[in-house]
């Protein structure tokens, strides 16, 4: 069964867990000093938030899946976005291995299709470090093109043609 995921960068991180447990209902599944998370049924999501220097907001979106039959699945499903896909296995990040497939949407938002493996004890199975990095996201390799909807022929606000 799939999981939505979402991660945030946070400036305070204990004032932040406070929040988030009385929202939830409950207080984190996993917790450590720069991260925690919350793995909660209703409404079905993974919910992590990180304090590691990257500027506040979301980090990334991303769905989690329980099986290598649903990651080959959503690895389909993302092949056909025609978006540039990193792949990564075994990979370490959030305290946890994962194997993983990476995308952007056409705005630079990352989304993440993964099925976790196990724990590690280290955010990123190096040293604990400071990192400026909420999370693991792999960079784009190519220079994302912006395509005007009007030069393709598309109906746009204010163009008179709807």
């Amino acid at each position: 069964m799939k999981r939505f995921h979402v991660h945030i960068a946070v400036d305070n991180l204990e004032q932040s867990i406070a929040f988030y447990s009385a929202l939830f209902g409950c207080t984190p599944t996993v917790a450590h000093p720069d991260y925690a998370k919350w793995q909660i049924d209703d409404p079905r999501i993974n919910f992590a938030i990180s304090a590691r220097g990257a500027a506040v907001g979301v980090d990334h979106l991303g769905i989690q899946v329980d099986s290598d039959a649903e990651l080959a699945e959503l690895h389909t499903r993302l092949q056909q976005t025609a978006s540039e896909i990193v792949s990564q296995e075994g990979t370490a990040c959030c305290y946890a291995e994962s194997d993983k497939h990476w995308v952007r949407d056409p705005s630079g938002i990352a989304w993440e299709a993964y099925h976790t493996l196990a724990t590690v004890p280290t955010f990123n199975r190096g040293e604990a470090s400071a990192s400026n990095s909420a999370c693991c996201v792999p960079q784009p390799t190519a220079e994302k093109t912006r395509i005007k909807l009007a030069d393709i022929g598309v109906c746009t606000p204010g163009s008179g043609c709807c």
